[in-house]
Formats: structure tokens, sequence, C-alpha cells
């Protein structure tokens, strides 16, 4: 088959689908393969900037390193989310599939980075707070995030009609956006958080108000936002290749309904 036979639609990172497989060109699959070496090159450099760059804190000691990773995959979820939203958006305006499959991939691998943010959240509080959980309004809003966007995947199983079931989960990707604003602003308006406020002020009165509050050094905030860069990168990267593994399903669904066809 050559490159331009039944193409049926482009994806949102460049790739074209078509109705017999997935056509890669080789300038693509080279950026793909960049994208991933420098993807896996910054992990890497989490670990020379996460334990010997940036020193030791001096009120919480070595678990105060937990909260690179622990930040990094917020902004990594946050990430993922805002391109569900213009996934969504895009797909009612467009009712392009490209979006839809977007929209898809972003939330699972949202969810994944969500999760983690969760779990060293968890394993951070624990000899901070003296406690594994509790219900905090930040730690309380990003759990109901998390449990928005695992409904979405329900929603989309839940429902047997493609074009009912994209639409739908696009009009709910939207609507679910509004857990993830909640989780941003809200330790900013709630004066009884005891979550760490780090980046500008709050109306509780800062972050050195919040219990397991940390000092920021040059050091500490320089190793904050490159785990944060380091973790967006990954993010991304990690969709694209979810992008690519679902267009490979679909073309797998679209040939066992031609042999059901045809049988």
């Amino acid at each position: 088959m050559s490159y331009s036979e039944n193409v049926l639609s482009d994806n949102v990172f460049g790739e074209e689908k078509s109705s017999a497989k997935s056509v890669y060109t080789e300038s693509r699959n080279r950026t793909l393969q960049i994208a991933t070496w420098v993807a896996v090159i910054m992990f890497l450099g989490t670990f020379f900037t996460n334990f010997a760059y940036v020193g030791t804190e001096v009120t919480q000691g070595n678990v105060q390193r937990i909260f690179y990773l622990h930040l990094g995959a917020f902004f990594g979820s946050f990430v993922l989310f805002i391109a569900a939203l213009v996934g969504g958006i895009q797909y009612l305006r467009t009712r392009n599939d490209k979006w839809d499959t977007l929209e898809l991939s972003a939330i699972e691998m949202g969810l994944g980075f969500s999760l983690a943010n969760i779990v060293t959240g968890a394993v951070w509080a624990r000899p901070i707070w003296n406690t594994w959980w509790t219900w905090d309004p930040r730690l309380t809003t990003v759990t109901i995030m998390w449990l928005t966007y695992a409904a979405y995947l329900m929603l989309r199983a839940g429902i047997e009609d493609p074009e009912r079931r994209k639409r739908f989960a696009a009009v709910y990707a939207v609507i679910a956006f509004s857990s993830v604003i909640l989780t941003v602003i809200i330790i900013r308006v709630r004066p009884d958080t005891i979550h760490p406020q780090n980046i500008g002020p709050s109306l509780s009165g800062g972050s050195e108000d919040a219990e397991g509050a940390f000092n920021f050094t040059p050091r500490i905030a320089q190793t904050l936002i490159y785990n944060i860069i380091t973790y967006s990168v990954i993010a991304a990267v990690a969709t694209w290749y979810r992008i690519r593994l679902q267009n490979r399903a679909d073309e797998v669904e679209q040939r066992k309904i031609k042999l059901v066809l045809e049988s």
C-alpha cells in the first residue's frame, strides 16, 4: 500500500492513520526516538539534581527529596489533563477522531501521574504529619480529581455506540477539568490547609504557615523546576506512545469488523 492510500485522518502528533495500518514517516519516528532519549536523559538527570546537586533540607531532612518527584508528577498530570481538555473541545468542534485519541491517551497517562503524586505525597506525609493520610483540602480535592478522571474510563466502557461514546466522553473531559482547577486553587482560598503552599501567596498567609512547609534555597527551587520540566516532557512522550498504541488498537478493531462483515 502506498503512503497516501486510504488515509482516514492525521493524529495530533502528525502520524497518518490508514484503514490498513498506521503509517509513520521516518522523520516522525526519528523525532519520537529523539524525544524518548531526551526524556530518558532528563529523568536520569533527576537522580543527580535530587540527590547530589541539592543539599539536604535542614528542617525535614532527606524525606524532603520525595517532594521533587511529588511535585513533578503533579505538574505532569496537570499538563496531561490540559491536553485532554483541548482534545475534548476540539473533538466537539471537528468530530475528528484524532482528538478523541489524544483525549483518551492523555487521561490514561494523567491518571498514572496523579496516582504517583498521591502515593509519593502519602510517603512524604508519614514522617512529616505522622500519618499516611488526612482529609486536608488539597488531599481531598486531588482524590476527587483522580476519581473524576477514573470515572471517565468507566463512562467510555459503558457506551457501546462509538460516536455516542466519543461525544459523551468529550463533554465529560471538558467538565472534569473543573476538578483540576479546584485542586490548584484550593490551598489559596482555604485558610485551614496544612499542605505546603509553594508558589505564590495564599489567603492562609503563605507556605510558612503550613505544617510541613520548608524554606526554599536557590538550589531547591532550581531542582523543583528541573523536575517539573522533566516530568512534563516524560508525560508528553508517554502520551505520544499511548496514541500510537491506540491507533494500532483501532486498526485491530476495524479488521475484526471487516472479518465479521465478510463472513
